[in-house]
């Protein structure tokens, strides 16, 4: 099973539920996909999309996932990697008004730049990610609020 999150935004990032559709149609996805959308309203038949998942949902979610597939916000990805999942992680943008400026692109780049997760800059690189996905090994994750602190300050400076 494939999870897809979204996060809790009132936002839209309907591109990236597009992309996975193109994905599901084209044979690259041949597994269930379940999506917590948050405020993204998309109909289809070739995925379970819900608004929003409890938290011990979202548990039992993540642990029986094979892949997560997130928005760049810091709570999705590090629940996921902190399950030990392999994780691509893609931006809400600014120009499509998903998001208030582009901070998720370095979010991603400061987890991508650690080995933890899979990022990319563009919708358009899905397919190619999850075509790749199986090769990535991701670096094991320190829980630890120092290594957070460290990505936080690295994205201040850096901005």
């Amino acid at each position: 099973m494939i999870l897809v999150l979204l996060g809790t935004q009132n936002n839209s990032f309907k591109r990236l539920l597009e992309e996975i559709e193109k994905c599901i149609e084209n044979k690259i996805i041949k597994e269930e996909v379940i999506v917590q959308a948050g405020a993204t309203k998309y109909e289809t038949k070739n995925m379970k999309i819900f608004d929003m998942i409890s938290i011990d949902e979202m548990d039992k979610l993540l642990e029986q996932a094979n892949l997560v597939i997130t928005h760049g916000g810091v709570g999705s990805i590090i629940g996921a990697i902190k399950k030990k999942k392999k994780v691509i992680a893609v931006p809400r943008l600014h120009k499509y008004k998903e998001h208030v400026n582009d901070h998720q692109l370095d979010i991603i780049k400061a987890f991508s730049k650690k080995g933890y997760i899979k990022g990319i800059e563009n919708v358009e690189e899905l397919r190619k990610a999850i075509e790749e996905i199986d090769d990535f090994s991701p670096n094991k994750f320190k829980s630890n609020t120092n290594n957070i602190i460290e990505i936080i300050e690295k994205f201040i400076e850096e901005n």
